[in-house]
Order: structure tokens, then sequence, then C-alpha cells
């Protein structure tokens, strides 16, 4: 059985955080997330990793709802296809979302497309530069 406050306080001693992530499975429910997040969120050693490549369905309105306990953002990009699912994000949109809900902040770069990562990281970064800034 884990225990979150055990976890938490030995993260807090060591001067890390622990980062819950949407991701695949239970995760992908913003609710079931957001049930599990919420009562540990008074610890300053728990965070929230938002990933923009996993959410199910429509992810702008799961992003708004996550956006306000973000800790990190996980932004992905898909250049040259994805290798399991390929998604169009609107990074505009996205930044927009960031900045209403008054985020500050660390944006990752994960870039999961085929393309040569040489020529795709660049341009995740140009982009990312540009909307984010």
């Amino acid at each position: 059985m884990i225990r979150w406050g055990e976890c938490l306080v030995a993260a807090e001693k060591a001067g890390v955080v622990l980062a819950i992530e949407n991701h695949w499975g239970l995760s992908s429910n913003i609710d079931y997330l957001l049930e599990i997040y919420k009562p540990l969120s008074s610890s300053p050693a728990m965070g929230m990793n938002v990933d923009t490549g996993n959410f199910v369905g429509d992810p702008y309105p799961q992003f708004e709802r996550l956006a306000p306990y973000a800790t990190i953002v996980q932004a992905k990009t898909y250049y040259g296809g994805g290798h399991y699912y390929d998604l169009d994000l609107d990074y505009k949109r996205i930044a927009g979302i960031l900045r209403k809900a008054n985020f500050k902040g660390y944006i990752s770069l994960e870039m999961e497309g085929k393309e040569d990562a040489a020529t795709a990281v660049p341009k995740s970064l140009k982009l990312f530069r540009e909307v984010f800034s």
C-alpha cells in the first residue's frame, strides 16, 4: 500500500517535488486525477505534471481544468507524424490557457515524431519560444 503522506514528507526533506502526471489508465480521467491530487496539494512537495499529449478526446477543456494545478507542463510535438498517435496541438491556444491560469513553472519539450530529432527538436523549440514568450 502506498502511503502518500510518508512519500511527501520524505520528498519535502529531500527538497524534491513528486509530480503526478495525466497519463493513460486511471489518470486519464481528469476527475479521478484531481481526486488524488487535491488532498495532497497542501504539501510543497506535491506537484502536477500536465502532459499536453496525454488527453483522451478534446484536450483543451481538460487542459484548462488542470492548468491551475500545473507545476510543470510537458509539451509534445509530432513532426514527421507520431509513432503511436499523432496530435495537431494548438500551442497558441495552450499558451493562452497557461497565461489565464497564471502558470509560472517550466515547460519541457518532448518530441515524439518520426522526424529526425536533429531537425524536429529545433523546430519544436522555435515554436515554443514564439508562443510561450
